[in-house]
Order: C-alpha cells, then structure tokens, then sequence
C-alpha cells in the first residue's frame, strides 16, 4: 500500500480508496490542476507478471475510448519506479451495492438510473467494447446520476483474452468469482459465460437484466449455496416475477428485464440501446395521466337536490337518483394492454402473420437505415432481419411465399418491381414491374396486382405460378 504523501508523477496519494484483485485505488491530489482524482495503481506482486500488466494497459486503452456521461473518465497514464497507474475521475457518492442494502429502490429510479446504466453500455458498445463484469459494484451513485466503472474485465470484439489475467474487479472484492476462462462475478454472468463460450454486447445485457432485477426487488435473481448450485440456478432457473415481489410494479418492468434474461443470446434484447429506448417508454407512460401508474380517481356526480312532494315521487328519486349515482361513480374501463414487438426508432409498415401464426413479419427502417424484412416472436423477444434490404412487404402466402416490393425511399408507397421470395430464404425473384399492391390467392399459388400500364392503375394476375 502507499503511503500519504508519495508522489506518483505530478499526483500526490491523500488516502487509500479501496483494493481488488487487480488493483489498489487510493484518492490523489492532481498538483498541477488543483484537482482530486482516483489513482488505481498495479500491485507490487502483480506488476511483475506480462500478462497482467499486458491487461491493466488494456484496461487504459479500452477506458480511453469511452468519452459518456455515464462513464468513469480516464483522464491519464503513468509508470514511475516499477510502478503502473491510472489516472481517472474521482467519483463522490456511493456504489448502487452498497444503496441495495438499506432496500429496493423507488420505481421512479430504478427507470431513471437503469437507463443511464444501459446509455453507458450501448456507448461502450457501439466502441466495440463489452464490459463483462457489470454488477452492482461497478455502478456508482452520483448526484450526476449512475456512472459505469471498472472495465478491469473489458474486452474489445474481436480481441483474444489475456491468459490467466481475469480476476476480480479491481475496486470491490465480492465471493463467488472464478479467475481463468470463465470471467466476471457469477450472480450476474449470462449462461454462455459460464458455459466458456464466446460473449459478446448481449452478455452485458443479461448482466444489465439482473442489475435492474435486484434493483426493483432488493433480492438477487440468482442466488446458491455454492459455486455450482449457483450456476444451476442461472442455466436452469427462472427468477420470481418483478410483480410477484413487488405487486405495485408495471408489468411491462417485468417483460423488460425478462427480455434480458433469456437463457437463449438470440432470444434477448440485441442492443443496449432497445433496453434503454423501452425504459424511457415506461416512464413516459407512468408520467402520462393515463399511464401505467394507474387511472384517473373516479368522478363522483353531484345529485342536486329538489322539493319533492308526496312520499311516492321521494322514492322514486331515491332510487333513480341511487342507479345513476352508482353508474356515474363506477371505475372507468382499464385501458387495453399491448404487448410491444418492437424497441428500435424508426419506421414501420406492413405487419403480416406468418403461416405459423407465432411470428410477424414487418418491413422496417431504422433510424436513416433503408427499410427491409423483419421476423419477430409474438410469445418471446427474438427478432431477426431476413436479408432482404431494400424491400418492402406485401403480403406473405400461407405456403411461405413473400411478396416484396424494392424499395430504396420510404416506405413503399408508389410503384416499383415486385419480387417473390421464400420465407425459408433464397434470393427473390422478380415478377413484375410497376406494382404498387400485391396479394397472395387462398391456395398460395397466383397474385393478385395493382400494376400501372400507360398511366393507368390495373388489376392483373401475373402469369406465374408458386409451388
């Protein structure tokens, strides 16, 4: 440990901050800027290993990437007397394990802080960086909001990891973490971790899907006696619905971090930003006088009162006056609940059922991007492209058959040649020119089009046959 008052370049060490088993944190005086900053330095035992030096100037050069509001700024790098070191912000507040302590938090921030954490993420992301450690230690609590540090276990896509480097996170020293292969902090590992398998942007979203578990219902969604009936529990079990341990939460918290918690990669949210993008949707709604934080209190009618003579006509009024008041007085209808399929900005158009009537198939462009075909499950979050770019939707035939219109500008409206494809995929063919609708015949077989010869709109049946 250092002592205070040792100088590490132009930082003079004030305090020690913490220790892991990467590294020691201490809080540091920048002499030349007047400023308090976290010094994270390399232990003495360690600093003399390749491989672990190797990955603490990793860590560097994967932090320096990161420029986000919702991310621990890197601001320098140094080496003095066999000693490595990182120069970072220093952030006041405390870390959202140790706030998970006194409780679950209040819905309005688990929204709040859970999109800023998934932001830091799709940020991190979109450089080409996995985190691979997210967990409630490696969050700290700001007055600025959340901010993501330790990306001790980060490793850019593509990037082979350091043999025998991954330990534990650098600052917060918690049980249940392996070294070797198999990297992070159990409780928040997605199966393909565990199981040794690559992992990519979606195993940091499984990770952000148990952080916002715990942070709704103060209880981990995982949890085991022991190393192995802990990784029992993520590769076989189904945590306890949000709802189930906190009635008063929106269901739709509940299909959120459900979507981030699917055992299947596939079958989770594919992009940080879906989660954060459905988690501003959830608090808009709540903020919305008819949205998930429940409806209006009913109106009560004022029944005015009148002279009324003779005991029979009182009556009468007493029980008019009582059936009205109990009609206009009853809870309004609950508004219908949707399932939503789709998390991206942008455009969609045309959504038709496939044969199996478990999926919908949907032309869509994403923010700027040009429309193509979409897949999507209607009992579970999985949405796929069909490499079908440029091409707009019609109709899809009961044997599987698309009909599909190329179109470069939004959104398929006009005419343009119309193209068959199969669902199983192949590349589609061209039928006609200058279609503007298209539908399949009950057997699957002919079309039917809206075609413009000589500037006139006409009904035709291709001469074409599909099998």
């Amino acid at each position: 440990m250092l002592a205070a008052g040792t100088s590490l370049g132009p930082y003079e060490i004030l305090a020690a901050l913490g220790a892991g088993g990467m590294g020691e944190v201490y809080r540091a005086r920048d002499t030349r800027l007047g400023r308090d900053v976290a010094i994270k330095v390399l232990p003495a035992h360690l600093s003399a290993s390749p491989e672990v030096r190797a990955r603490f100037e990793h860590e560097a050069r994967t932090i320096s990437q990161l420029n986000h509001p919702h991310i621990c700024t890197l601001y320098d790098v140094g080496h003095q007397d066999d000693v490595d070191y990182l120069v970072m912000e220093l952030l006041e507040g405390e870390t959202l394990a140790h706030r998970l302590e006194k409780g679950p938090l209040p819905l309005a921030e688990v929204l709040r802080l859970g999109t800023q954490i998934a932001e830091a993420l799709d940020r991190a992301h979109h450089s080409g960086i996995v985190h691979r450690d997210l967990k409630p230690g490696n969050v700290m609590l700001t007055k600025g909001g959340a901010k993501l540090m330790d990306f001790g276990l980060a490793r850019a896509t593509g990037l082979v990891a350091v043999a025998g480097a991954e330990t534990e996170s650098p600052t917060v020293s918690r049980p249940l973490t392996a070294e070797g292969t198999v990297v992070g902090t159990f409780q928040y590992m997605a199966p393909e971790q565990l199981e040794g398998k690559e992992a990519d942007a979606r195993a940091d979203i499984w990770a952000l899907g148990c952080v916002l578990y715990e942070m709704a219902t103060g209880k981990r969604a995982f949890e085991g006696k022991s190393q192995a009936s802990l990784i029992a529990a993520v590769l076989e079990h189904e945590p306890a619905a949000i709802t189930a341990l906190r009635p008063a939460s929106p269901p739709v918290l509940d299909h959120v971090v459900r979507g981030c918690l699917a055992k299947d990669p596939a079958e989770r949210w594919q992009s940080a930003r879906d989660v954060m993008q459905e988690l501003a949707w959830i608090t808009q709604a709540g903020e919305a006088p008819s949205g998930i934080a429940g409806a209006a209190a009913p109106v009560r009618a004022r029944v005015p009162a009148r002279a009324v003579v003779g005991l029979g006509a009182a009556a009468v009024l007493v029980v008019a006056g009582s059936f009205l008041l109990g009609h206009l007085t009853a809870h309004p209808p609950a508004p219908p609940t949707f399932t939503r399929l789709t998390f991206q900005r942008g455009y969609v158009k045309t959504a038709r059922f496939a044969p199996d009537g478990k999926s919908v198939l949907y032309s869509a462009g994403w923010e700027g991007d040009a429309p193509e075909v979409f897949e999507t499950r209607t009992d579970r979050s999985a949405t796929r492209p069909l490499g079908l770019p440029g091409m707009h939707l019609h109709a899809v035939s009961r044997t599987g058959q698309l009909a599909l219109k190329k179109r470069y500008m939004w959104f398929g409206f006009g005419w343009g040649p119309l193209a068959v494809a199969p669902l199983s995929g192949s590349a589609p063919r061209e039928v006609s020119e200058d279609v503007s609708e298209a539908d399949w015949a009950p057997d699957g077989t002919t079309l039917a089009i809206v075609r413009r010869v000589g500037g006139e709109d006409r009904l035709e049946m291709p001469p074409v046959a599909f099998s």
